[in-house]
């Protein structure tokens, strides 16, 4: 009886927990890059330099998949938050294109010597509400 009486407590404290967290945000209007944007501003710590990075940022780790540009490409099609490694005049550069929502920029702001082409960015389907 005492073992089913502390699960019944166990499931009435979770169960009160979750409805007291389900008002934390009463206003989800905005949209998600917008809301995410509103909690960096508000945190009390220093957004960090990855977080501040418009194009987004040298990555460490592995890559997605791997492209080689040559002196034709006018364009890179990737995906937001996906790294990519970018082959181009003999070096290579692992890159997270987390762009909050940029469609598109000169990939000379990131990679230079890669003038005349364009970086195409898609939502992650992943992140996406719905």
């Amino acid at each position: 009886m005492k073992a089913n009486i502390s699960k019944i407590s166990l499931i009435v404290a979770l169960g009160l927990s979750v409805i007291g967290t389900a008002h934390a945000h009463e206003d989800y209007s905005e949209g998600a890059s917008l809301h995410w944007l509103s909690h960096v501003v508000e945190s009390k710590s220093s957004p960090t330099a990855n977080q501040l990075a418009p194009f987004g940022y040298a990555a460490t780790k592995g890559a997605d998949r791997e492209v080689t540009l040559t002196s034709t490409s006018k364009y890179l099609n990737v995906t937001r938050l996906e790294t990519v490694k970018i082959n181009v005049g003999g070096k290579s550069v692992v890159w997270t294109f987390d762009t909050l929502g940029l469609a598109a920029f000169p990939l000379a702001k990131v990679i230079p010597g890669t003038d005349g082409v364009t970086v195409y960015v898609t939502e992650n389907p992943s992140y996406q509400g719905g």
